[in-house]
Formats: structure tokens, sequence, C-alpha cells
């Protein structure tokens, strides 16, 4: 459960209740389900409706970009998720990757995506760019930088920055709030966790 309650719907004013609505349509056309908690984020930010509008604004415009191919976001999105141990995040992000593209055993295989036959040289790339992005401090060397512009543009590794970012502070937002699987993929495989999974 929860550490905060959330700004519920009849507490919301007309303005983040659109948010809301925004929130849930985007989320249920990614993810292809609509569980009860699908806004709990959301829910959360509204407690500070600027910060909840800019916020949604930022969201919307990582949506539109389409620089770098769906399989890789999905890797590095999960990929920081699991690092994070948010089981929001894992749990929505495993539904979107099957979406994607990822089978079951690609998400089973992450913890040792290193040595698995599934993923390719460049997965193992983004996986690893994930990886150090997601470590505090940050540990990208220039090795892997430059491995990683061999097979993407510019704008594509600011895309791909962008997202293991973004994911690192959902992930964490979740995390310290104590928002946990809202039920995207019940039924399904998810990834795992790294760490102590207690979420």
């Amino acid at each position: 459960m929860a550490r905060l309650a959330g700004i519920s719907d009849q507490q919301a004013p007309v303005p983040t209740r659109l948010v809301y609505w925004f929130a849930r349509r985007a989320l249920a056309r990614m993810s292809g389900r609509a569980p009860d908690r699908i806004i709990e984020p959301a829910r959360m930010y509204a407690y500070l409706p600027g910060l909840l509008r800019g916020y949604a604004r930022l969201e919307q415009a990582t949506d539109r970009v389409h620089r770098i191919d769906d399989r890789y976001k999905a890797l590095a999105e999960l990929r920081a998720a699991t690092a994070t141990g948010c089981a929001y995040c894992i749990d929505l992000g495993s539904q979107i990757a099957r979406r994607w593209g990822l089978n079951n055993d690609e998400l089973l295989a992450l913890p040792d995506y290193a040595s698995s036959p599934l993923f390719d040289e460049i997965d193992r790339l983004v996986l690893d760019y994930a990886t150090g992005m997601s470590r505090t401090p940050v540990a990208v060397s220039d090795e892997l930088f430059d491995q990683l512009r061999r097979h993407f543009d510019d704008a594509q590794l600011v895309e791909l920055t962008h997202v293991i970012a973004l994911e690192n502070m959902r992930g964490r937002f979740n995390r310290a709030l104590g928002i946990t699987a809202a039920g995207f993929s019940d039924g399904q495989v998810c990834a795992v966790a790294e760490g102590d999974g207690d979420q």
C-alpha cells in the first residue's frame, strides 16, 4: 500500500481530472490493460498541480519521440526499472515490453543478459548503458559510450539517455512513496527486480 493516499477523482479539481483522464488513456493504450491503480503515481503528483501538469507534458513529449527502435527502449526502461526495484515500473514495463516484441524468455533472462544468447550485441550495449546509468553514482565509461555511437546517432543517444533517466526518476519516486505493482502484468511473466525486491 502506498504511503500517501493520493488525490482521488472526487478531490481533484477539473484540470487535474483532465490530466487523470489523459494518463489513463495513454497507459491503457500502451499496455493494453487498465487496472484500478493505473494512475497511482499521477495521484501523488496531483498534490502539486503545476508539477503534475509539467510531468504530464514531459511524458507526452517522451511518448512522441521514436528515433530508436521500441525494442531498445523497452530493454533500457525495463533494465532501469529492475535496477531501482520499482514494482509498478516492472509491472507496467513488462507488459509494454511484451507488446513491443520481447518474449517471456527475454524478460526472465534480463538478470543474466550479459551471457544470455537471447540478446545480441546492440541489446547488450543498451542494457549495459541502462545498468551504468542506474547506478549511484552513474558508471558509464567512454568505451561503452563509443561502442553505442557505432550503432546510434546523436539524437538516438539523447533519446536513449532520456528514457533511462526518466525511468530512474519514475522508479525512485514510486519506491519512496511505496507505490507497488498495479496489475498490468497480472497472470503473466514479469521481469525480476535486482536486490531485495521488497515491493
